[in-house]
């Protein structure tokens, strides 16, 4: 009889592409998965492989929220048959941890980010203290976790002697392109495409790129993506009169993403200072916008310097005034950096490689 395995998360299952990764991984080392997430009025449709939980929850943020799920997750895990529970972020862990114990289910652990760090979190001390205080009463108790980069897999070795592999969130090797052939409904005549892609959420240098636009001539600002700061987003877009200027595409499928990606002349990945979490990130994108063959605009952080500066996919800035952002991009927009590169880099720098990880945790397990 197959093992099975309980994969919890608070995010969109239709658009965490981390999580469906990791879940398709499990999946053909042929065990059953159920992929367990919370279902939101705007929430894609999804269709994998293996089985998915959406729960429609009462509340949708604050501490609420994080209790309501974790008491129904906690139920759900204990109710259903599983060898294996994986939680993936602090915020899941409560439920998965106590569920693991009781019904000796072996546990794992995926931390996306250093989530007590995380800019939504800088003015609620009390609520950051809390997710602190469950890192330090059930760290120290974890044997198989790993997460997204070095500079957070030493932050938990330092801090609670935690041994964390590494595994990064690099997009799947695609064999060819041709679903970037299909037509999309983009339309934006002679103009080049600067891109973002991913949550709208505190932090993520949108609103530089907004107040750079108008110094930026024949381009857009593409925006894919959804979260708590795009009505603020939006207003301000208005406000700016830059509706010709700036695109907002909403939330799409991962799938979907794949189509628009390849379309844009630059990528941008900015982040705000506001502490370890994004000090330390490795956003997705940086990967994605290389297996798209786009350049990116990235923040000088250790991690994404690692790979931009490496291996030369791109630009690192330390300062976002409106002006000096609108030279850069337009430097890079009319002068296109050499890609010849990205291909190669591609086949190394991807997702067969860091499930092979996996692999040899699944083995010791």
């Amino acid at each position: 009889m197959k093992k099975t395995i309980l994969i919890a998360v608070t995010s969109d299952l239709a658009t965490d592409q981390r999580v469906q990764k990791v879940a398709s991984f499990f999946h053909r080392s042929h065990l059953n998965v159920t992929l367990i997430g919370r279902q939101l009025a705007e929430s894609p449709t999804v269709n994998f492989p293996f089985r998915t939980v959406r729960m429609g929850l009462f509340f949708r943020r604050s501490v609420f929220f994080y209790a309501e799920y974790n008491v129904r997750l906690f139920f759900y895990l204990l109710l259903h048959r599983s060898s294996y529970i994986l939680s993936n972020d602090t915020d899941t862990l409560v439920a998965c941890f106590l569920a693991a114990k009781l019904k000796n289910a072996t546990l794992l652990f995926d931390a996306h980010e250093l989530f007590p760090e995380v800019p939504e979190l800088s003015n609620r001390k009390f609520v950051q203290k809390v997710w602190v205080k469950i890192e330090q009463l059930l760290f120290p108790h974890l044997t198989h976790a790993y997460t997204v980069c070095d500079s957070i897999a030493n932050y938990y070795r330092n801090k609670y002697g935690l041994a964390m592999q590494v595994v990064r969130n690099i997009p799947r090797l695609k064999k060819t392109n041709v679903a970037v052939q299909k037509p999309i409904p983009l339309d934006v005549g002679s103009n080049q495409i600067i891109l973002y892609q991913g949550a709208l959420n505190k932090g993520r240098g949108i609103e530089w790129i907004i107040q750079a636009m108008p110094y930026v001539p024949n381009a857009v600002f593409v925006i894919i993506g959804s979260g708590d700061m795009e009505t603020e987003l939006k207003n301000s877009v208005r406000l700016a009169k830059l509706e010709n200027k700036v695109l907002f595409l909403g939330r799409i499928s991962a799938s979907e993403l794949n189509q628009y990606t390849p379309m844009a002349n630059v990528g941008v990945c900015l982040l705000e200072d506001c502490g370890l979490s994004y000090q330390y990130a490795l956003p997705n994108r940086i990967f994605d916008y290389l297996h798209a063959g786009v350049p990116v605009l990235a923040t000088d952080f250790v991690e994404i310097r690692k790979i931009v500066a490496t291996y030369q996919t791109g630009i690192l800035i330390h300062h976002y005034e409106p002006e000096y952002l609108a030279s850069i991009l337009i430097s890079m927009l009319q002068n296109p950096m050499d890609k010849s590169h990205f291909k190669q880099l591609s086949e190394s720098l991807c997702w067969e490689n860091e499930e092979k990880i996996l692999a040899k945790m699944l083995l010791s397990m």
